[in-house]
């Protein structure tokens, strides 16, 4: 079922926009990334806890492993605090990757959670 203008107009209005901030972070080259990846997983993990971190994880090859950048999704109040989030990384402190920032404006889109009490499992889609 197409939309006109005024519906689509309306529809807009109501969507979520949420402002988010993507973190691309790239490989440098320079450096042993290993020397500081459970450091960075652990920064990761922080500001998971505080809420801050929405999503994050590598872009993969077609047999699912890491290749070139990583994205980090991260709540933040500005463009400078997503940077303050993003340079705090270790994997960025350290220099052995860089990063550039996009803010996202989240419309459209949902997840599913089903949770079973029976046996604390969930699955999410």
């Amino acid at each position: 079922m197409a939309l006109n203008a005024k519906q689509v107009e309306a529809l807009h209005g109501k969507m979520l926009h949420k402002r988010l901030y993507i973190i691309f972070s790239e490989p440098t080259g320079k450096g042993d990334r290993r020397k500081y990846f459970t450091r960075h997983i652990n920064y990761q993990l922080e500001i998971e806890r505080k809420g801050i971190l929405f999503a994050a994880g590598p872009f993969v090859d077609g047999r699912g492993r890491p290749e070139g950048p990583g994205m980090i999704v991260v709540r933040a109040k500005s463009m400078a605090e997503a940077k303050k989030i993003a340079e705090a990384d270790p994997f960025h402190k350290a220099g052995v990757r860089s990063y550039r920032i996009q803010a996202w404006d989240v419309n459209e889109g949902g997840f599913n959670v089903r949770v079973k009490f029976s046996d604390g499992s969930f699955t999410l889609d």
